[in-house]
């Protein structure tokens, strides 16, 4: 509506009388608007609208942690390969609650969540080791900076108590593990984060389909009001009773199909979907594809149509341990193993195997085969090549 203003010299004329609206014989319509409204981008908010009740987003976790969770690792210093090391023995059972498949699968579970993994070390064996490992909940620990800026200790807060560790010492207490992150010197970016928008539309999108199943499935309409004199308008009392009966016993699942029976001078005019109605499906499919896209799982392995980019499930199979099981696990397993190489006063590496894991095993082959029959290499150079330990002549 436009304004003007007045000057002294003018006189305000009183607005004309309008008669009733063409429109005002509507009693029902359907519409809606406002402004976008986003989730809340804490770790907390995230793991319960990205995980606990999105299923993309909890299936791409758990993909990828059970995965890296189950690679084998090697253990290994600069002169030989260990099968039996103190480090393997912690690792196999780091605490009487877990083994090491659940440990890893926690820990890997955080990271994807929040982006940091925090492993504290309890007791010291007399290797220097310690006697348990345990994952704590990123969402409770605060790292407290120094002077300096580097963390000085960590504070884990559970049930308004806080515990601290102190980092000033060595060996430390706590191995924190995060993801790269460009604008945050302590703490490191999800992809949980890196998919808020996309969860958003995602959980939006499946409420839209719950309230539709709610309404038997059926697009909104409207009640138009023909009286019998002409006019098209209902008197307060009659229009709540109207909208307390549709309420009552034509909305909700559980008045779904039944019929509508409408007194005289009332005619209902269904309203059929509108074209962005009809693309919520699509929608939901694309926020689900780019979600799978920041946790770097192919949208094959999820079981969303619409995606070509491999050729089959051996080959989308193979892209994420390659491209995201791999790397992540062998970020985990170099700092775990710095971390213990403090406590056992010797340095060691864990590394995955690639030889052992089932999905890479056709890749695994062929690189086998072609260094196998390069005749110019050595025994030596062909096991450096292919990740073995030298062996002894002798």
């Amino acid at each position: 509506m436009a304004f003007r203003l007045f000057t002294r010299e003018e006189k305000v004329v009183p607005a004309p009388e309008k008669k009733a609206s063409a429109t005002g014989r509507v009693v029902a319509f359907a519409n809606g608007g406002g402004r976008v409204v986003w989730s809340a981008r804490d770790t907390g908010s995230l793991t319960r609208g990205g995980f606990v009740t999105n299923p993309v987003g909890f299936r791409s976790v758990k993909l990828i942690a059970e995965a890296a969770a189950a690679v084998p690792l090697i253990c290994e210093d600069r002169e030989r390969r260990y099968d039996l090391h103190p480090v393997l023995d912690l690792l196999r059972r780091p605490n009487p609650g877990q083994g090491k498949a659940e440990l890893f699968e926690t820990l890997f579970g955080q990271m994807l969540l929040s982006g940091n993994g925090y492993l504290e070390a309890a007791g010291l064996n007399p290797s220097g080791l310690p006697d348990e490992l345990h994952v704590l909940r990123s969402d409770r620990m605060s790292i407290v900076p120094g002077a300096d800026g580097w963390p000085v200790a960590f504070e884990y807060a559970v049930g308004g108590r806080k515990h601290r560790f102190d980092m000033t010492g060595s060996p430390d207490p706590i191995c924190h593990i995060k993801s790269f992150h460009p604008q945050d010197d302590h703490y490191g970016l999800s992809p949980m984060q890196a998919a808020a928008v996309a969860l958003d539309v995602h959980n939006s999108a499946s409420a839209w389909s719950k309230a539709l199943l709610d309404n038997a499935a059926r697009p909104s309409g409207a009640i138009v009001y023909k009286g019998v004199d002409g006019h098209g308008t209902l008197s307060p009392d009659q229009y709540d009773r109207l909208v307390g009966e549709i309420e009552m016993n034509h909305q909700g699942a559980r008045n779904a199909g039944r019929p509508m029976l409408l007194e005289g001078g009332l005619d209902w005019k269904p309203m059929g979907f509108s074209p962005s109605d009809m693309e919520f499906h699509e929608t939901k499919m694309a926020a689900a594809r780019e979600i799978a896209l920041a946790f770097g799982v192919p949208p094959m392995l999820l079981g969303i149509p619409g995606d070509a980019t491999y050729a089959n499930y051996a080959e989308a199979h193979r892209a994420l341990y390659r491209l995201t099981v791999l790397p992540l696990v062998t970020r985990v397993a170099a700092s775990v193993a710095w971390w213990l190489s403090e406590h056992l006063g010797a340095e060691i590496d864990l590394r995955p195997d690639p030889d052992r894991i089932p999905a890479l095993a056709e890749e695994r082959d062929q690189q086998w085969k072609r260094i196998g029959e390069a005749l110019f290499l050595t025994d030596a150079e062909k096991r450096a090549l292919l990740g073995l330990p030298p062996v002894d002549e002798g």
